[in-house]
Order: C-alpha cells, then structure tokens, then sequence
C-alpha cells in the first residue's frame, strides 16, 4: 500500500447499544466486493460516476441491463449527475437519454456491456444474491453517519464496510479510489469508522451490521484445511462398515417408531439399497456436510436457473413418501427431480438451503427424513393425513 497514504491514525467513541446481525453473509460480502473491484477498474474520473456506476451496475448484474429513474438520480445528491452520467456514457454504458430529460419516474434502462449474461459476466450472481447485496449498498449509501454526505464519502464507506470483517476491522483495500481517502476524517467524526491506524481501521459500532465478512486468504486455507478433516473423518467412518451381527444389535436398541422408519428404507421394493448403505446411514452418524467456496459459487447460478426449487423439492417428498414409505436423501431428490451432474457438496448446500427457507425439514440425524416444511405447509403442500396450516 506504498502508492496511496495512510488512511490517518484517529478514534472516535464507542457507542453502547450492539449491531443489529450482519446484513451479508460471507459469501455475498465477496460478491459485494466484487462489485466494487469491478467499479474501481472501470476508466471513470469522478466519484460521483463510481457512485452512480455501483448502483447501476448490481441493479444490472443478472440481465445487463439496470433500471434507473430520474427521481433515482435526483436521490443520490451527485454533485454533477449530467457529468457522471456522460462519464458512464464515455466508458460504454448505453446510457438512455431519458434519464435526464424524460419522465422522471420512468425507468431508463442503462446496458453495462460487462453485465452481459454468458462467459466472461464480470458478476455472476443468483436472484437472492444480487437483491442481498443491492439491498446492502443501499442501506451503507443511507446509514445515518453517511446518508447526507459527499459522494466520496458515501464511495469510501461502502469500500470500507465491504472490506470490514466479522470483528469489523478491515485494512484498505489496494482499489480504494485515492479520493475516498479524504473521506476518512468525516466518517471517523460522524461514527462509521471508529478507529484508523495506517491502512487498518475499525467499523464503528452502528455500522457494524454494513461489515462484508472480509476473510484472509490464510483464514479461507483454514476453511479448506476444515473441509479436508471433515472429510477425512467422513471416509474413516465409512471405513468401519456395519456388519449383520451389528446392525441387529443396533435395531434391537431403538424406538418402536424409529424402527418402523428404518425397516421402511430397509424394505424399500423400489429403491433398493445395498445393505451396507442403509446400515452405516444410520449406524454411523453423519459428519458436516463441507461447503467449499466452488460449490457456493456453483450454488448462485444453479438457484437462478432453478427460481421454483423449493416447490418443487416440497411436492417431491410428498410423491416420493407415497410411494417409498419414507423420505428421499439428498441424492434421491436431486436425482428425482432431474437436477445431474452436481457435487455432493453442492447438492448439501441446495438441500440445506431449502431447509433453511423451509421448504424442506427432515429429523436429523436420521436419514432418508425428508419432507415439507413450514413453508411448504403454508402453500398447502403437505404429507397424506396432514392439515395445511396456512401461514402459522
């Protein structure tokens, strides 16, 4: 960080009350920063064009295109939004000409060549994904320390939030427009930067919920350390197979009604599975699932071409508990549903999500549990002999 200055060395106070939970989560903090490395290397002078071109372009993110109206334009405060507008204009952005002088609620749309669905889109990112972090950019633009401040103050704090980690403390990032480093004195007056030191600083605590999840590449090595025990653990346990004398003696030391479950897979005329996959799936209990950043990456576009997954995995469990007697696993519902050719982990991180969303629930650790969930329950979705309970 030789080439720019220090940020400065200041403190400002701590506030008492703690931050609202993080707006982000990690994954879509490096989406965040993504899209601000993006602006930064774009052949714009002004701050108030950097400004403009973050909104623009996360609005643009899924289909090339970001709608802006002139009330939108109007509610940035740019000093000289005509001048930051040819400036986009100048870098190859079809900017509409009815932005400036047509009906000011209209909706213009402005093509960011960069954005174009297909290879080599400079940010891939699924439905949730984008409205996540366009919702974030827009909550960091309006923070109270900010929302009345230059466009360069405004610019710097959505760079440094991005940056900032779970902790809030962040370290400038080598894109950080030059002119945002004479925002640091204003954002530490006003509380969204607490402390700076050199290029070091920390997010004030107000702000802290605006954090991106920054993490380091030794702490991501880390992760993926994690990921490489996890499975280590995983296929040593899969090693130690079950045997016939062990799994009568497993069977013998359940629940009635867990029985009844197990000898439902066991027995299963259509799915047939091998003995020693259903003895170990519940003899052995299951390590977490990994969720390396590939398959997280994988998972933004798989959703966006899959919007109806949640109803459809609902309604999934329902035919196939009909049919089988029991739940799908994973495989089996991925399969099912003609979702081929995807990795375990990234089969993991779908069920896990629809989970999430609850579409799904199952009744870990057994296998093989699937079934609809809340809100699956809510659009009526439900097993044979249940009663759909709308929205409770």
């Amino acid at each position: 960080m030789s080439a720019v200055p220090p940020l400065t060395t200041a403190s400002a106070g701590d506030g008492a009350a703690a931050p609202p939970p993080f707006l982000l989560t990690p994954r879509q903090g490096e989406a965040a920063r993504a899209l601000l490395s993006y602006v930064a290397a774009l052949p714009l002078n002004s701050v108030d064009a950097q400004l403009l071109a973050v909104v623009v372009g996360i609005r643009a993110a899924r289909t090339g295109t970001g709608n802006l109206t002139g009330t939108d334009l109007r509610s940035l405060r740019l000093e000289d939004p005509e001048a930051a507008v040819a400036e986009l204009s100048a870098a190859g952005w079809e900017v509409s000409g009815e932005l400036i002088d047509g009906d000011p609620d209209k909706p213009a749309g402005i093509v960011v060549p960069g954005m174009t669905p297909g290879q080599g889109h400079a940010l891939p990112l699924g439905k949730e994904a984008r409205s996540k972090v366009s919702g974030w950019s827009m909550r960091t633009r309006v923070a109270k320390p900010v929302r009345k401040s230059s466009s360069g103050v405004r610019l710097a704090a959505l760079f440094l939030a991005a940056h900032a980690s779970a902790e809030l403390v962040g370290h400038a990032p080598a894109e950080l427009p030059v002119a945002c480093y004479g925002a640091v004195p204003t954002l530490l007056e006003k509380g969204f930067l607490a402390e700076v030191k050199g290029q070091t600083y920390r997010l004030g605590p107000t702000v802290g919920h605006l954090a991106g999840l920054f993490r380091t590449p030794e702490e991501l090595a880390a992760l993926a350390r994690e990921e490489e025990e996890r499975l280590a653990a995983r296929e040593a346990a899969a090693a130690a197979e079950a045997t016939p004398e062990s799994w009568a003696a497993w069977k013998a030391d359940v629940s009635p009604a867990l029985l009844r479950h197990v000898e439902a897979v066991e027995n299963c005329r259509l799915c047939h599975l091998a003995f020693i996959r259903v003895a170990n799936g519940f003899m052995t209990p299951p390590s977490p699932l990994p969720m390396p950043r590939s398959a997280l990456d994988a998972y933004d576009t798989w959703r966006a071409a899959h919007p109806e997954s949640g109803r459809e995995a609902a309604q999934f469990t329902v035919a196939f508990r009909t049919g089988h007697g029991h739940g799908p696993s994973y495989g089996q519902l991925c399969k099912g549903l003609g979702w081929r050719k995807l990795s375990r982990e990234l089969r993991g991180v779908i069920v896990r999500t629809l989970i999430d969303e609850g579409w799904l629930t199952s009744t870990p650790p057994v296998p093989w549990t699937l079934r609809p969930g809340k809100t699956a329950h809510a659009q009526g979705i439900v097993l044979p002999g249940q009663v759909a309970r709308g929205g409770r």
